[in-house]
C-alpha cells in the first residue's frame, strides 16, 4: 500500500502542478453547466436529470484525454523503465495511476456541487434520490472510462493514438444498448448488448435506482480492464 500511495501522490500532484488540470476543470464545468442551464429554465423543473444525461458524453472525451498520458508518456520518455526497476509491482503502478485519475475525476464532480445547491434554492420540492444516484452513476461511468483508457495507454507509446482508441472504444461500449442499435437485433442478442452497454446501467443509477446488478457490472468492468492493464504492462511488449 505504501508504494501505491507514493505513486498516487506523485501522479495526483502532477495533475495540479500543470495548467492542463485546470483547463480540464474549466472545460468540464463550463460545458456541463452550459448544456444543463440552457434548458433548465425552459423546463421549469427542479431536476438535474438533464445534467446527468450529458455527463457521460462529456466524460467520453475528457477521460481518454486524462488517461492517454498515464503509461504512454512514460514509455515514450523512458521513465517507465526506471519506475519498473524499482521494487514496485506492476499492479501497484496500475492501481496508483488509476486512483490518481479517479481522484481527479472526483474533484471535478465536487466542484459541480453548487449546481444542486442552486436547484435546492430554486425548487420547492426536490427529489434527492436522482441527484445522489446521478453523482454515483457519473463517478462509476467515469471510472469505467478511466480503466478502459488506462488499458489502451499501456498498449502503445503514442498519446494521440491512445486518446483516439480510448474514445472510439468508449463510444462503442457506451452506445451498445441504445434503441437504434437494438432495434435490428434478435431478442437474445439485444438483451446481451443491453447488459454490456455502459449507458444502460448508468441510466438506471441516474434515476435514483441503486441496483446491485448495475454496481456489480461497473466494478467488474473496472476490474477487468485494470487486470488487462497489469497483464499488458507485465508483458513488456514495449521493450
Amino acid at each position: 500500500m505504501k508504494n501505491i500511495y507514493l505513486i498516487f501522490k506523485k501522479e495526483l500532484a502532477n495533475y495540479f502542478n500543470s495548467a492542463i488540470a485546470y483547463i480540464f476543470m474549466v472545460v468540464f464545468l463550463l460545458a456541463s453547466s452550459w448544456l444543463f442551464f440552457q434548458g433548465f429554465f425552459i423546463a421549469g423543473q427542479a431536476s438535474m436529470r438533464s445534467y446527468f444525461f450529458y455527463l457521460p458524453w462529456i466524460f467520453l472525451f475528457l477521460m481518454p484525454a486524462l488517461t492517454m498520458r498515464l503509461i504512454a508518456e512514460e514509455k515514450k520518455s523512458g521513465t517507465i523503465e526506471l519506475l519498473l526497476t524499482l521494487p514496485i509491482k506492476d499492479w501497484e503502478v496500475i492501481l496508483a495511476k488509476f486512483f490518481s485519475a479517479l481522484a481527479f475525476l472526483a474533484v471535478m464532480l465536487i466542484l459541480s456541487l453548487p449546481i444542486p445547491l442552486i436547484i435546492f434554492r430554486l425548487g420547492t420540492v426536490v427529489d434527492l434520490g436522482p441527484i445522489v444516484g446521478g453523482y454515483l452513476g457519473s463517478l462509476l461511468v467515469g471510472a469505467a472510462f478511466l480503466a478502459l483508457g488506462l488499458f489502451i495507454s499501456t498498449l502503445n507509446k503514442n498519446q494521440i493514438i491512445s486518446f483516439v482508441l480510448a474514445l472510439a472504444a468508449g463510444f462503442f461500449i457506451f452506445i451498445l444498448g441504445v434503441d437504434f442499435v437494438l432495434m435490428s437485433m434478435p431478442g437474445f442478442l439485444a438483451k446481451i448488448l443491453s447488459f454490456l452497454c455502459l449507458g444502460s446501467h448508468f441510466e438506471n443509477i441516474a434515476k435514483g435506482v441503486i441496483d446491485t446488478r448495475d454496481l456489480i457490472y461497473y466494478f467488474s468492468f473496472i476490474y477487468l480492464f485494470l487486470y488487462l492493464s497489469e497483464k499488458a504492462l507485465a508483458a513488456r511488449s514495449w521493450k
